[in-house]
């Protein structure tokens, strides 16, 4: 279909190799394809995330006027978080790249991570040049049917959603199943602890970040054992206060253009008492694939050092949730020679000037024609 300003975009919609299309009809990986119109780019860009729809990324637009394709593709798992299983992500992002190498005529694929896409991006790079994931038959050989990327490009990306997710969570919950049990002696929302926070209290409360993950972890896995007596294969279960990062409140801690105090879901101390958390509802199975720091493989730690395609890490200094520490560790991961950091302006989506999406579609296409001219 025709679009604005010069671009045209293409549904697409594919069956996986793990899963056949559905019977009412939809397709377990579906995307629009974005491009200059009437061309037929020679590089393209794929964008994916864990669950969020990026069909209508947008980049899209604003790198198909700069003459490249952009699929904006999304797995079996958008809209469905509490599903997720990293190995059927691979294997459907699998797909989108392989049409762009085969039916998009594309002859330079860039895999594009955005936001929670960075880790989920680098983990399909990865795993297309060395499989190592644990997965079952079916995903194994799937998996190693994986065809690697030419580039990689990083923006306002974390390390990983386990990473992510420890950050944000209210160590001070007492108890899972009660959204208002709290231990004030751990209360980031209580003024006699802070902000500003002292380099004690953070530590106490870094490590009981962790201690609550933990502690999810062994319940989920206690859970799993507890279940399969009784035949059944798992359960869905809430998850409470997940918007208590310290840095939402205090600007001295990671220091940037951020407004503070403020998260993605605007007042934190507002947002953690309410339902529309990260993770807010997970699978024990999700829970164990997707956030838990023993055992989840979707972090950047465990991928970024096997890319030695030439990188590119992006960081917006007025991001609320993604900060620039995140981007030092992600350079600092990638086995890249060829890797470059770069820090601008702009929020987590460049949302708030437009000019700034300008700014950073100019700055990765330049980076791109460097290195494929």
């Amino acid at each position: 279909m025709n679009g604005a300003n010069g671009v045209d975009r293409e549904f697409v919609g594919l069956p996986s190799p793990t899963m056949p299309r559905a019977s009412h009809g939809s397709h377990p990986c579906q995307g629009l394809y974005w491009k200059p119109r009437g061309a037929r780019p020679r590089i393209a860009f794929i964008a994916t995330h864990y669950n969020g729809d990026f069909s209508e990324h947008y980049l899209a637009e604003y790198l198909a006027k700069r003459g490249f394709g952009f699929l904006g593709w999304n797995t079996r798992f958008r809209g469905a978080e509490d599903m997720f299983l990293l190995a059927s992500a691979l294997i459907d992002i699998g797909v989108g790249v392989r049409w762009l190498y085969e039916q998009a005529g594309a002859e330079v694929v860039v895999v594009l991570g955005n936001s929670g896409g960075g880790s989920l991006m680098g983990a399909y790079q990865s795993q297309s040049l060395a499989v190592d994931l644990s997965a079952p038959g079916r995903d194994a050989e799937a998996l190693a049917a994986l065809r690697a990327a030419d580039l990689y490009v990083s923006v306002n990306s974390h390390p990983g959603r386990p990473d992510v997710i420890t950050k944000w969570l209210d160590p001070s919950v007492t108890d899972e199943t009660d959204p208002t049990a709290t231990d004030p002696a751990l209360d980031a929302f209580d003024p006699s602890n802070g902000p500003p926070y002292s380099a004690e209290f953070i530590a106490r409360y870094r490590l009981a970040q962790v201690e609550r993950n933990h502690r999810i972890t062994r319940w989920a896995q206690r859970e799993l054992e507890r279940l399969a007596k009784s035949n059944v294969p798992d359960r869905i279960f809430p998850l409470f206060r997940c918007w208590a990062d310290l840095r939402f409140m205090d600007p001295a801690i990671d220091r940037s253009d951020r407004k503070c105090p403020a998260c993605y879901s605007g007042d934190p101390a507002r947002a953690n008492r309410g339902p529309f958390g990260l993770g807010r509802a997970n699978t024990l199975r999700t829970w164990l694939s997707m956030w838990s720091l023993q055992h989840s493989e979707a972090r950047a730690e465990l991928h970024l050092p096997k890319i030695r395609e030439p990188a590119l890490v992006v960081q917006s200094m007025a991001d609320t949730g993604v900060f620039p520490s995140d981007a030092k560790i992600l350079y600092q991961l990638l086995g890249s020679e060829d890797k470059q950091l770069e820090l601008i302006p702009g929020a987590h989506y460049f949302e708030t000037d437009l000019r700034d999406r300008e700014h950073v579609a100019d700055l990765i296409a330049g980076w791109i024609r460097q290195r494929t001219d």
